[in-house]
């Protein structure tokens, strides 16, 4: 790996060489870099790190028997390979990832946002595929310790790398953008997340503006113009935003959409005085935003409307995110992995282009801060309104849920349970042959056990 040298690594970390070596190992650069010990392979580095439950020095034994080049350690240790005497691993691996970052030759694409960040990840790859080797975030590795992994991931042939940014508090997204140092920024919506710590939706435009501090000096920024909040930035760094949705106004917008239920939407996308046809097949208006923000990333990189537009069409659903999963008997949209107001909302309208009966299995969104009651509310009145025709609310907070869907409507069937066990044990009586089932929740619902659950129907 470029500028990872053991002489370089100790001196961005300053840490202390220990234990016996030659001097030649100096100027040996490691191979990659790893903090499970399970992934480890020949004249890689490995980073203990220290969990809950378990401690990666545990392993430093067995990844040297991997050939494993170097270890850090956050302790002295009796062996007789050598390590580098460090305070911190987390801090060791962030700075390795700042110091690689210098020596990368793909353009860095940061996907920011408060929804969509994972979907619009993947339409951007899924976009620029057909004309570059793209790597993206893995799964959601996009925090603290999940950007420095990823991008000591990006290899020499890799062209472009589409990184997913994600925060819950102030100087996060700082300390990313020290990392990562994008060529774009693109930025999805500013929605109600994580408010114990951003308080409102000025605090998290706030808190997500700062990935400008660190944008290079000749990047570009991508923004939803449709977004309330996005709109109102002018200029960062002296770089103007290019703004996307689905006004006429903006600088690309999409116009003409056609849904075709579970098979997508289908638009004209317009750019920079191009105008062509683009299928996204996943159904929402959240992914034509997805699109189009892929749609400017291609053409700003060069790319012809074909190649852009063959690209789009390729995409495809992970699980956990609005994927699709047909059964013999019912059709599961899992959407599980994680949860807020806004994604809960487009999940809803996501499920209103079933055919038959639609049933949504709701869980507690987590982080709202003091106005999460209304917002699970907020919820329930949307399903309402969507006509959505069973509602299954599960946990305390989603008990809000309930009480916003709660109608005396003919046809309508409503359910609410404390806990996921309750709900499990009475799911197989609510749901028919031919339903279609959404399944959302934030991610420590573990609503992942409800979806394996729906499979066995």
């Amino acid at each position: 790996m470029k500028g990872l040298s053991i002489r370089n690594i100790i001196k961005v970390t300053g840490g202390t060489l220990k234990g016996n070596f030659k001097e030649e190992l100096l100027d040996k650069e490691v191979s990659g870099v790893f903090i499970d010990s399970r992934k480890c392979i020949e004249d890689c580095l490995f980073i203990p790190t220290v969990g809950a439950r378990v401690d990666g020095h545990d392993f430093i034994e067995s990844v040297y028997e991997k050939k494993a080049l170097m270890v850090l350690s956050e302790r002295d240790l009796d062996i007789d390979k050598p390590y580098i005497l460090i305070k911190d691993s987390f801090i060791a691996l962030k700075q390795i990832a700042e110091e690689y970052r210098e020596h990368i030759n793909a353009k860095i694409i940061g996907v920011v946002g408060s929804v969509g960040k994972t979907s619009t990840k993947e339409s951007i790859a899924a976009a620029l595929k057909p004309a570059f080797k793209v790597y993206k975030t893995k799964g959601n590795l996009n925090n603290e310790v999940g950007v420095p992994l990823s991008l000591l991931e990006i290899r020499d042939d890799d062209q472009i790398a589409v990184l997913e940014m994600g925060i819950s508090d102030f100087g996060e997204m700082h300390r990313l953008s020290k990392i990562a140092k994008p060529d774009y920024v693109v930025m999805t919506n500013i929605g109600t997340c994580h408010l114990e710590n951003l308080h409102d939706r000025d605090g998290v435009l706030e808190a997500k503006s700062e990935v400008f501090d660190f944008i290079k000096d000749d990047g570009k920024i991508i923004l939803n113009g449709d977004d309330d909040k996005l709109c109102t930035i002018t200029e960062k760094k002296g770089i103007k935003p290019i703004f996307y949705g689905t006004n006429s106004k903006l600088d690309a917008y999409a116009d003409e959409l056609k849904a075709n239920g579970f098979l997508g939407t289908t638009f004209k996308a317009n750019f920079d005085g191009k105008s062509f046809s683009v299928t996204v097949p996943v159904p929402g208006l959240h992914m034509v935003y997805n699109a189009m923000a892929a749609v400017v990333c291609g053409c700003l990189l060069g790319m012809k409307e074909e190649e852009i537009s063959e690209g789009i069409g390729e995409l495809q659903t992970i699980s956990g995110r609005n994927n699709f999963i047909k059964t013999d008997k019912i059709t599961i949209i899992d959407d599980c992995y994680n949860a807020n107001p806004m994604s809960m909302k487009a999940s809803l309208s996501v499920l209103d282009n079933a055919e038959g009966r639609t049933v949504a299995i709701l869980g507690d969104m987590f982080e709202l801060g003091e106005d999460e009651a209304s917002l699970h509310y907020e919820v329930g009145l949307e399903a309402k309104k969507l006509g959505t025709d069973v509602i299954v609310a599960v946990g305390e907070l989603s008990k809000n849920i309930y009480d916003g869907a709660v109608t005396d409507e003919s046809g309508k069937s409503y359910f609410y349970f404390k806990t996921k066990e309750e709900m499990l044990g009475e799911i197989k009586n609510v749901i028919q042959e031919g339903d279609t089932v959404l399944v959302k929740a934030s991610h420590g619902m573990g609503f992942s056990e409800v979806v394996e659950a729906l499979k066995e129907i």
